[in-house]
């Protein structure tokens, strides 16, 4: 590997107006939202509400924008017939008042649950109050009626409203105006409000950008097309869930299951909230869990059954959901698909089982103004994207990863006659990897592993380290393993093209002016380089093979390889969907799996303790070698951008403030399994900006590398540079619009 051929972008960067706050987690696409859970007092909406207001206060001093209570909050779940009583209807509307009014000075969105008076029957509802109004009421669509439930005894469902309902009347709770509704007083003298009411409703927050949120209560999320389903479809980011579910033995990983999955197919984030504490233990106990998913991962979640208040308070990414949503095609189609017309019918549905028939209420700017200050980011961001904190996710990837890499070059192998594979080792991680993945494969097909041809390359700066290791794992592994010095070669080479190097290893005299160093240029290295992948071609012509290449998608995203005659290119590129941070931990796996024997062992773990360098030039003074990282940035770094940029496309300002989440400090959080100790280092804001920078002009002026990159197989669904897969672009774009947004919107230190 060497350095790009071209390592500059444009640098007209325009001077502007910072876009957004840097350390605010609105500003950066996030929203804070709390899913909540506390002691009931059965038919009591007074106290209830009290409650629930003062934890919505403290909440709200937290930065909290929405905030979730269970399900029948205000009178508890388990009471039964009381539910009919007028007393303590007329209790709940005097409660929800009490609500109303307090919520003019809270910050959060309050989901909140009662039962309502509609007509002759009564619903069990979920009340989104707001800004001192109540924003909507959303019935519960799905009475459980089965087991321990009797809910139809008292409710009626939510997606079987009268004919034209689209409101409901709250007498004695005074709204203000509504966008949405109309406000009337049933009796002279006493206020009523007409909010909107249905399960079909969407409340867009206007200023938190993205955040567009639907509720559903209990039930709902247990059936097999949940209304939360269709409303993810028709624009919600965040499904609320407000439950009065009572525990039994495994009830709460199914909950667990089904709000993970609700998530990854909404590709949004779902907020549950049950009950808990105070409920009736007449027939049944509760549990309290509270916990928030998003697109399938768990953001967080309180112990069970606690004794007082719990709540998950975690920052969803808004952003980040649109942003998978944009990139999923498939999510737009299904919701169009059902949206269109049944057949033979006139026209679509008009309930909440059609997206394009969700309402939308507005919650202004002016009415909930999210803090733009530093809150910090109440979720983990993990330092490596590519590589699993948790040990046995950790170790279930390297299996899938490894095994998809072997199962790629068996197949490739297979479809073009079983040649043999030349590869060039050099004592590094990548030829390493992909000799492993080789010998590997040469089992799988009942072939001897001296079928692989190992061949190692000496030049200018091969250490006497890496040229031992690359043997031993050669030989260790039963593979035909060959040396091939390419220094006369190349030193040939430098002086028939006239390049200073050549008189200067000839006669050993330095042209006036030049010192030794200033001949270890870029030609000076891909001579090295491309002769190494020349020999490697006509070896592989020669002897019935194919040259694997060795290159991974980090070096690929950055550019570091040779272009054309180099090592950018071979027959198959196997690592090419394996990022370096990925690599170390796939050969540690390897190792602990004992897929080879103990002296491969040892020698895969000597390699891994070696300094990532091409070895191209010459150490300096002091024996310094060439060192890669210095050069192009800490691969830790490089792979968290490259993340976020392949996954997601996210701006430059957005990625240095995860990273500073992230990297700013080496005593919080998580580190992968097996990580060495002097790799858990911390990165301060200026060192995050720097390389940032960097990898942005090196991924621009690098493309047309990957433009013309072989075949090889995709791996980590953080994506792949492929472009016949997961990237495509203009070789000739430019990354002025990205460094002058990360001028504008990244603080130098």
């Amino acid at each position: 590997m060497t350095k790009a051929v071209n390592d500059t972008a444009t640098d007209a960067v325009t001077d502007a107006m910072t876009d957004i706050e840097f350390h605010s987690a609105y500003d950066q696409g996030f929203a804070r939202v709390a899913a909540v859970t506390l002691p009931v007092v059965p038919v009591d909406p007074a106290a209830n509400a009290a409650a629930i207001i003062e934890q919505a206060r403290s909440l709200g001093d937290d930065g909290v924008c929405l905030a979730a209570f269970p399900e029948l909050c205000l009178t508890g779940y388990a009471i039964d017939d009381l539910l009919l009583s007028d007393v303590l209807l007329s209790d709940v509307l005097a409660a929800i008042e009490t609500l109303r009014a307090a919520s003019t000075d809270l910050l959060p969105a309050l989901v909140v649950g009662a039962p309502l008076r509609l007509g002759d029957r009564l619903y069990n509802c979920a009340l989104v109050i707001q800004g001192g109004r109540v924003r909507g009421v959303a019935p519960k669509s799905y009475l459980p009626t089965y087991r321990e439930f009797y809910e139809k005894r008292h409710f009626a469902p939510g997606d079987a409203l009268p004919a034209g309902v689209e409101t409901i009347e709250l007498p004695g709770v005074c709204n203000g105006s509504n966008d949405s509704g109309s406000d009337a007083a049933a009796v002279p003298g006493r206020p009523a409000s007409r909010v909107p009411f249905g399960p079909n409703l969407l409340f867009e927050v206007d200023d938190v950008p993205g955040l567009t949120f639907h509720v559903e209560v209990c039930e709902d999320m247990w059936v097999p097309v949940p209304p939360s389903s269709l409303a993810a479809l028709a624009g919600a980011t965040v499904l609320v869930n407000i439950s009065g579910s009572p525990i039994t033995v495994g009830r709460a990983e199914d909950r667990e299951l089904l709000a993970r999955s609700s998530s990854a197919r909404g590709l949004a984030a779902y907020v549950y909230a049950a009950a808990g504490q105070g409920e009736s233990s007449t027939d049944l106990a509760w549990d309290g869990q509270t916990l928030v998913y998003e697109n399938g991962e768990l953001l967080g979640s309180t112990e069970r059954f606690p004794d007082g208040p719990r709540a998950t308070v975690v920052d969803v990414d808004v952003e980040g959901m649109h942003a998978e949503r944009l990139r999923q095609g498939t999510f737009a189609d299904n919701a169009r698909t059902l949206s269109s017309s049944v057949a033979g019918s006139p026209a679509a549905a008009t309930t909440f089982t059609d997206p394009a028939a969700f309402r939308r209420i507005r919650i202004g700017g002016a009415e909930l103004t999210a803090p733009r200050t530093d809150i910090g980011l109440r979720r983990r961001v993990d330092r490596f994207p590519f590589v699993p904190d948790d040990p046995a996710r950790l170790a279930q990837d390297c299996y899938e990863a490894y095994n998809i890499q072997v199962a790629a070059l068996v197949q490739r192998l297979g479809a073009i006659g079983n040649p043999k594979i030349v590869i060039g080792v050099s004592g590094g991680l990548d030829s390493t990897h992909a000799l492993i993945v080789a010998a590997r494969a040469m089992d799988r097909l009942g072939r001897p592993r001296s079928d692989i041809h190992a061949i190692t390359m000496p030049g200018f700066a091969t250490s006497a380290g890496t040229r031992r290791n690359a043997e031993d794992l050669a030989v260790g592994l039963g593979c035909t393993f060959e040396e091939l010095d390419i220094r006369a070669t190349a030193t040939q080479m430098l002086t028939e093209m006239g390049h200073p190097y050549g008189e200067y290893a000839r006669t050993g005299d330095l042209p006036d002016g030049i010192s030794e160093r200033d001949l270890y240029d870029v030609t000076f290295e891909n001579v090295q380089a491309g002769l190494r992948t020349d020999f490697l071609f006509r070896i592989a012509n020669h002897r019935g093979g194919i040259v694997l290449g060795t290159g991974d998608l980090s070096e690929l995203a950055l550019g570091w390889c040779t272009f054309g005659v180099g090592d950018q290119m071979a027959h198959y590129g196997v690592n090419a969907g394996i990022p370096k941070t990925l690599i170390q931990h796939l050969i540690r796996w390897v190792v602990a799996e004992r897929l080879f024997d103990d002296i491969v062992g040892r020698t895969l773990l000597s390699i891994l303790d070696t300094e990532i360098s091409p070895e191209l030039v010459p150490a300096g003074a002091g024996g310094a070698i060439q060192s890669t990282q210095a050069k192009i940035g800490p691969y830790a770094l490089q792979d968290f951008t490259l993340w976020h940029v392949l996954r997601r496309g996210a701006r430059p300002s957005r990625i240095a403030f995860l990273a500073h989440q992230a990297w700013s400090d080496a005593t919080a959080g998580d580190w992968p399994e097996g990580l060495p100790q002097a790799e858990r280092v911390a990165y301060d804001l200026s060192e995050i900006r720097h390389w940032l920078e960097l990898f942005h002009r090196r991924f621009f002026t690098n493309q047309f590398k990957r433009s013309t990159l072989p075949n090889g197989p995709k791996v980590v669904a953080g994506g792949s540079l492929s472009p016949r897969g997961d990237w495509r672009m203009p070789s000739d774009a430019a990354a002025t619009a990205w460094l002058a947004e990360l001028e504008r919107n990244v603080p130098s230190t």
